[in-house]
C-alpha cells in the first residue's frame, strides 16, 4: 500500500515527466525516473519482507470508573525463523480519534516484546479499542504493509460515584414484598414464589422441576425479609439538560445505585427513556446498570408524570429516589408530589444550575428560590452544596438536640 508520501513521490515524478517534455530537458526525466523508481522499489521492500508476528492484548481491567486506572499490555512475538524487520504497531481509541503508535525492533525467531501503555479515563462511556495493526514499510516511509494483530474491544468507563449512604429502609406497597421475619425460616430463605428468570439471577437458584414443565427457565424467589428494595429513576429529557447537568444527574443516579447495592439492598435502575431493569442484588445486574448510566444520553421530550404513574401501578416497595434538574417543569413537580405518598419512601434529587455553570451560588442572607412542593425529601445540589453533602443533609438530617434545663443542687427534678 502506497502512504501519502509515496503518493507525493508519483506525482512529483509526474510533474518532472511532464515539465522535462514541455521544457525538452532531459535531466527532468532523469529526477522523474529515479523518484519512480525509488517508489517502485519500496513497493518491492514490504512485499518481500518476511515477517510472521502474534499479539496479545489485555485491557486491565476492562471496566473502571470515571478517573481510575486502565492499562493495556501488549506482546508480541515473532514466529518466523528469521529476524523480523522493524515493526511499527498502531492501537486506535475512541472510533480512530486517538492513537497508540510505537515501534518494535527486530526479533529473533520465537522472541516476545512487550509494551503497555494507560488509556484516558476522564470521561465515561463506551470506547472501542482496536482493532490492532503491525505494519511494516520501508526506510523512506513511501510504502507500507498491515496486518490487523489482534481484534477490537471496548473499554467501560462508568460514572463517577460518590460514596453515599442508601436510601433509608422503607415498606411499600408491593405485594410481593415481605412483610416480616418468618418465624419458620430464622435465615430468611424460606419458599416464597417462583418467577421466570432474569438476566443476573443465580443460576444456582434455578427451579429444575417446573424448568422442564414449562420450558422456561424459572427462578426459585426466596424470602428475604431484611431486604429493602431501592428504585431510582433517573430523568435524561433534553429539555431539562445541558451536557454538564447530564453529567451531574448520571453520577448522582450512580452513586444511589451503586449505595443500594453495596447495602445489598434489591435496586431497580429506571429512565425517562423506557428503560427499566427491574430489581436485582448481584454483581451481574449491577454492572448492567452502570453500563446503561455509562452510555447515557438525553432523548425527546417524555411526559414526567406519565413515568410516575407506570412506577406506581407496577408496584414499588422501599425508597425511590428521582434524579433531575431544575429545569424540571411545575407540572413535573406537581407530579413528584402527588404521587410521592404512594411510595415508601421518596428523596428528589434536584441539581441546580449553579452546580454545573460555576457560579458561586445563592449569597448567605439572600433569598433562595422557593422550595418545590414535593412529597418527600428533596436533595438540593447546588455549587456550594455538591451531592454528597447535599444528600447527606437531606436524606440524613441530624435528629434535633433536647434542651436541658440549669437545676441548683438540691432542688427536685421535673
Amino acid at each position: 500500500m502506497i502512504t501519502r508520501r509515496g503518493w507525493w513521490v508519483a506525482v512529483l515524478a509526474l510533474v518532472l515527466v511532464t515539465a522535462g517534455r514541455l521544457f525538452g530537458l532531459p535531466e527532468l526525466y532523469a529526477v522523474a525516473m529515479a523518484a519512480a523508481g525509488l517508489l517502485a522499489g519500496a513497493l518491492l521492500y514490504v512485499r518481500r519482507a518476511a515477517w510472521h508476528v502474534e499479539a496479545q492484548r489485555q485491557l486491565r481491567p476492562p471496566r473502571v470508573h470515571a478517573g481510575g486506572n486502565a492499562r493495556v499490555e501488549l506482546s508480541l512475538r515473532n514466529l518466523a525463523p528469521r529476524h523480523s524487520p522493524v515493526l511499527s504497531v498502531r492501537d486506535p481509541f475512541d472510533a480512530g480519534r486517538r492513537w497508540a503508535r510505537f515501534h518494535v525492533a527486530p526479533m529473533g525467531p520465537g522472541e516476545v516484546t512487550r509494551a503497555a501503555y494507560r488509556l484516558p479515563t476522564d470521561q465515561r462511556g463506551l470506547f472501542p479499542l482496536g482493532p490492532l495493526e503491525v505494519s511494516v514499510s520501508d526506510p523512506f516511509g513511501l510504502a507500507v504493509r498491515s496486518i490487523e494483530a489482534a481484534p477490537q474491544t471496548v473499554l467501560t468507563v462508568y460514572p463517577h460515584i460518590d460514596d453515599i449512604r442508601s436510601v433509608p429502609q422503607a415498606r411499600g406497597a408491593d405485594l410481593s414484598a415481605a412483610k416480616g421475619r418468618s418465624a419458620l425460616s430464622p435465615s430468611g430463605e424460606e419458599f416464597f414464589a417462583l418467577r421466570e428468570y432474569r438476566t443476573g439471577d443465580d443460576l444456582r437458584r434455578v427451579h429444575w422441576p417446573s424448568t422442564a414443565r414449562s420450558d422456561e427457565l424459572m427462578i426459585r424467589q426466596d424470602e428475604f425479609p431484611w431486604q429493602g428494595r431501592v428504585s431510582v429513576l433517573v430523568d435524561l429529557r433534553a429539555a431539562v439538560h445541558s451536557p454538564e447537568s447530564l453529567e451531574l444527574v448520571v453520577s448522582a443516579a450512580a452513586s444511589i445505585v451503586h449505595a443500594g447495592w453495596r447495602d445489598r439492598r434489591q435496586v431497580r435502575l429506571l429512565a425517562t427513556d423506557g428503560t427499566d431493569s427491574g430489581y436485582g442484588s448481584g454483581h451481574a445486574h449491577l454492572d448492567a446498570m452502570l453500563e446503561y448510566l455509562a452510555s447515557a444520553g438525553t432523548h425527546a421530550a417524555t411526559s414526567l408524570p406519565r413515568v410516575l404513574v407506570s412506577l406506581t401501578r407496577r408496584g414499588t416497595t422501599g425508597g425511590v429516589a428521582v434524579v433531575t434538574t431544575d429545569r424540571a417543569s411545575s407540572a413535573d413537580l406537581a407530579a413528584m408530589g402527588h404521587h410521592g405518598g404512594r411510595f415508601g419512601m421518596l428523596a428528589v434529587v434536584m441539581v441546580e444550575h449553579s452546580a454545573w455553570n460555576g457560579s458561586p451560588g445563592t449569597p448567605a442572607g439572600s433569598a433562595q428560590s422557593p422550595a418545590p412542593a414535593v412529597v418527600g425529601r428533596l436533595v438540593r445540589v447546588t455549587a456550594n452544596t455538591p451531592f454528597p453533602l447535599a444528600w447527606e443533609l437531606s436524606v440524613f438530617p441530624a435528629p434535633p438536640r433536647r434542651a436541658r434545663t440549669a437545676t441548683r443542687i438540691g432542688e427536685p427534678q421535673p
